[in-house]
């Protein structure tokens, strides 16, 4: 039988073994005193999967400046010396056979604040390592400390960053780069005109807020070798009723967005939801942002990423054989059991190769 999810998916040089990858998922494991730096944590949360199976995994948001930080347990790839963890990491992955990604991000105003399993929540002052955050402009995300609106000048800079970024990233082995502009951070929230409200060359209109997000996919594409595929993860709505602004349900402003990353030579977009609202009403249900993704699929011409509650093999199998989606992105599944792929694998009647240490799970017949 003909199981789609692990049919190969080919992006520019790069051949995945499956269509059913690891999301994103942060992990607030840094040292505080050891800003950016990845640990043992990282290095065993990450080769899990590949053990389980997966055949891409995208690594955590990965901030490109210091305080483009969501917390200040956050993984970076903003110097060198950054290089060294994330590349014993690469290397073990490949080592069992899987793929990997980074997701290259700047938190805007939604940084310096708390891990959600911290004993407190909200903004982390500077006496706690917390630092001043920057944004479109001056408003707050809900109860956070308000950002400092960003200047065309530092703007630039973020730009250069995210390049920066993407080099040390081809240093360390990734085998692709995923820009962040979804989920209520900085790129996400110079989209949304519930946020950006700049009248400069920045905001304005749909044109303007999409400045910053091309000009970092630009950027980021340049310094990369051409085997190399970029991708993107946007938010395809805010889920706000407050008006028929910001990025909404009806895609016109998302299709127009992946449009010009086609242009620009994204490979793929990962559609996701939400972020740049605090306390969203969001309909959640299995599968919920698939429908966004199905809808943004017959307007691009570059493969689509579907994430959000989508859990049993069968439902990730139908998602891709019915065309909804291009790939599949687990998370909580995942978490849940990093051998997911393994057990998909036997539940629909495909063979997929298992690490010789852990052949005998097959002679007692655990599935």
């Amino acid at each position: 039988m003909l199981v789609r999810m692990f049919e190969p998916m080919t992006l520019r040089g790069l051949t995945v073994q499956g269509r059913v990858w690891v999301s994103p998922m942060c992990q607030y494991s840094c040292l505080p005193s050891e800003p950016g730096f990845v640990t043992d944590w990282h290095l065993a949360h990450l080769t899990s999967f590949a053990v389980g199976g997966a055949p891409m995994i995208v690594t955590e948001a990965t901030a490109v400046t210091n305080e483009g930080r969501i917390s200040p347990w956050d993984a970076g790839l903003w110097e060198d010396q950054h290089i060294r963890g994330w590349e014993r990491v690469v290397t073990q992955v490949h080592r069992v056979g899987s793929r990997i990604g980074v997701q290259l991000s700047h938190a805007g105003r939604k940084g310096s604040v708390y891990a959600p399993f911290h004993r407190r929540s909200g903004s982390v002052p500077a006496e706690e390592g917390g630092w001043a955050t920057v944004g479109p402009g001056e408003d707050a995300f809900g109860a956070y400390a308000g950002p400092r609106a960003l200047s065309v000048e530092e703007l630039d800079g973020i730009v250069r960053s995210f390049a920066h970024a993407a080099r040390r990233a081809v240093t360390a082995g990734f085998d692709a780069v995923e820009i962040h502009a979804a989920h209520g951070y900085l790129l996400a929230q110079f989209l949304s005109p519930l946020v950006n409200k700049r009248t400069d060359g920045y905001g304005g209109d749909d044109e303007g807020r999409r400045r910053l997000t091309y000009e970092v996919v630009e950027a980021v594409r340049a310094v990369l070798p051409e085997r190399i595929p970029v991708l993107v993860r946007v938010s395809a709505t805010d889920w706000s009723e407050e008006s028929p602004g910001g990025v909404t349900g009806d895609l016109r402003r998302t299709v127009e967005l992946a449009r010009g990353l086609e242009d620009r030579g994204v490979d793929l977009v990962d559609v996701s939801t939400g972020g740049n609202v605090p306390d969203p009403t969001i309909p959640v249900g299995p599968g919920y942002q698939t429908r966004f993704a199905h809808a943004l699929r017959t307007d691009v011409g570059i493969p689509i990423a579907t994430v959000g509650m989508i859990t049993q093999a069968r439902q990730a199998e139908h998602v891709i054989a019915t065309g909804q989606a291009d790939v599949v992105s687990l998370a909580r599944a995942a978490l849940a059991d990093p051998h997911w792929w393994h057990r998909a694998a036997h539940e629909l009647g495909h063979e997929l190769p298992w690490p010789p240490q852990y052949r005998r799970v097959l002679d007692r017949h655990v599935f």
